[in-house]
């Protein structure tokens, strides 16, 4: 049986062909376009290919993220809540508490173990009306410091006095940070402040719902090493795990559920 998993965000979507024994045959990661079908189309191509397979082999799709009404060859729809939950219990059994920062919001997501694989939501919250702490909110500030985005949890690993940021507002921050390299303030110490305020604001979300260890990071921003790290101080001293590739636990979960889905024909 092979199944996959389509999470389709406003920055990226995210495929995972699952295998019989709900090993991760291929995944692919692609730049969301304007024309969500055709995206959806090219991701689920690639990964069919690195997973030396066709559609016709596939047994069950299901969909979640925001674009997840999108996918017309999808057997079913899921929450991307439900799903980063059963993604990251996949790869962290123990998780608790799952943090997602992906491009345009952030969510913290409290969790209960059913046993046989099965998981409870029991509280989520999400910031899905600013910017603030998210891809989007680094994605202005890089642009600002004239640097790119992918580069920025190196530089701020080089910074030896960190600077204050005091507005997580993507606006006023886009000043505040101006203002700073009008000072002539070192680049990697603007970057490890931005990182500090973000894993801040993150953990207001998170002290928002039951937080639990262990906690299980996900989202395309956990890319950054400069965020994950500040993130560990701030939540230190609990268990932090932090996936090989944090930007597919949506599109994993809902594999998993498009496994079930296809059990529950049969």
């Amino acid at each position: 049986m092979f199944t996959a998993g389509i999470d389709i965000g406003s920055v990226s979507t995210e495929v995972v062909i699952l295998g019989e024994k709900n090993e991760i045959l291929s995944y692919t990661v692609f730049d969301s376009q304007v024309d969500i079908e055709k995206t959806v189309q090219e991701a689920f191509r690639i990964a069919l290919e690195k997973a030396c397979l066709t559609s016709e082999k596939i047994d069950s799709v299901v969909s979640t993220g925001y674009g997840r009404n999108n996918v017309p060859f999808a057997n079913k729809s899921v929450t991307e809540i439900t799903c980063h939950a059963l993604g990251a219990q996949h790869l962290f059994p123990g998780t608790k508490t799952v943090i997602d920062i992906g491009g345009q919001d952030s969510k913290a997501i409290a969790l209960a173990g059913q046993g046989n694989g099965r998981v409870r939501v029991v509280d989520f919250i999400m910031n899905d009306k600013c910017a603030a702490g998210t891809g989007r909110f680094l994605e202005v500030m890089a642009g600002v410091l004239n640097i790119d985005i992918k580069d920025m949890g190196c530089l701020s690993q080089r910074s030896n006095r960190e600077v204050s940021i005091s507005s997580m507002c993507t606006v006023f921050a886009e000043s505040e940070v101006i203002s700073l390299i009008h000072q002539k303030l070192p680049k990697e110490d603007i970057v490890s402040g931005l990182h500090t305020a973000i894993a801040r604001k993150v953990l207001s979300l998170v002290q928002r719902v039951p937080m639990e260890e262990e906690i299980t990071l996900t989202g395309g921003v956990m890319k950054n090493r400069g965020v994950v790290e500040k993130l560990r101080q701030e939540l230190l001293p609990k268990r932090i795990n932090l996936p090989d590739e944090p930007q597919i636990a949506g599109a994993l979960g809902a594999a998993i559920m498009a496994k079930r889905h296809t059990v529950s024909r049969t």
